[in-house]
């Protein structure tokens, strides 16, 4: 058995049934580390997690917070491995996510939309969440200005040949699957959906089990 933290071999056992590293001196409890393990992969092959919970006999509750974990993690893995390589920001577009309940609406407006931007960078797709668009008090204002943004989205010349046209048509599958995602967490799941579009699951399964047990 290796140290999940430190990867160190010198590990020895606890009265309790726990174990210790000798090297970083962290203890561990090898059960929780193998569910934590479980978990891991069962995020990244997208199983919810309710069925999560249900297959490892594991409080509900405690997976989604673990899941919201993962979430955050990727995120913030995501924006510090684009902001610190050299950037090739050559393709980029804009696009306007509704959810299931707003495409639902013949009478939907882009100013209830979330507004995204996606560049096409180092092959790999990498998201920013603008703010939304802002209302005049002029009604006719407001329609008018929607119509001219329909029609002059911010897109560079070759975005639709590079994948992020298939990029949204993922996001647009995978964020299907959840009930209400809140506007203060949609950043998440949107990165999620980043994260597991730009690496194979392996890849994935070993940056979040680097990420969670640094």
């Amino acid at each position: 058995m290796i140290c999940p933290y430190c990867n160190s071999k010198r590990i020895y056992h606890l009265r309790d049934e726990n174990k210790k590293c000798s090297v970083c001196k962290r203890k561990f409890s090898p059960r929780k580390i193998d569910t934590d393990l479980r978990v891991i992969e069962f995020f990244c092959n997208n199983i919810n997690a309710n069925s999560c919970a249900n297959r490892l006999k594991l409080n509900y509750r405690t997976v989604q917070n673990r899941y919201m974990l993962f979430r955050k993690l990727v995120a913030y893995y995501l924006e510090e491995q684009h902001y610190s390589s050299i950037l090739d920001n050559s393709s980029y577009e804009e696009y306007y996510y509704f959810t299931n309940r707003q495409k639902r609406d013949k009478k939907r407006s882009l100013y209830e939309a979330v507004n995204i931007i996606g560049f096409y960078s180092n092959r790999k797709v990498f998201t920013l969440l603008m703010p939304k668009l802002r209302r005049y008090d002029r009604g006719e204002d407001n329609k008018s200005f929607e119509n001219y943004l329909k029609w002059h989205k911010i897109y560079s010349q070759y975005a639709y040949s590079t994948p992020l046209s298939v990029f949204w048509k993922y996001l647009e599958e995978n964020l299907k699957k959840y009930k209400g995602i809140t506007e203060d967490n949609f950043f998440y799941y949107l990165k999620e959906c980043e994260f597991k579009f730009n690496y194979l699951q392996n890849k994935q399964i070993e940056i979040i089990k680097k990420l969670y047990f640094q």
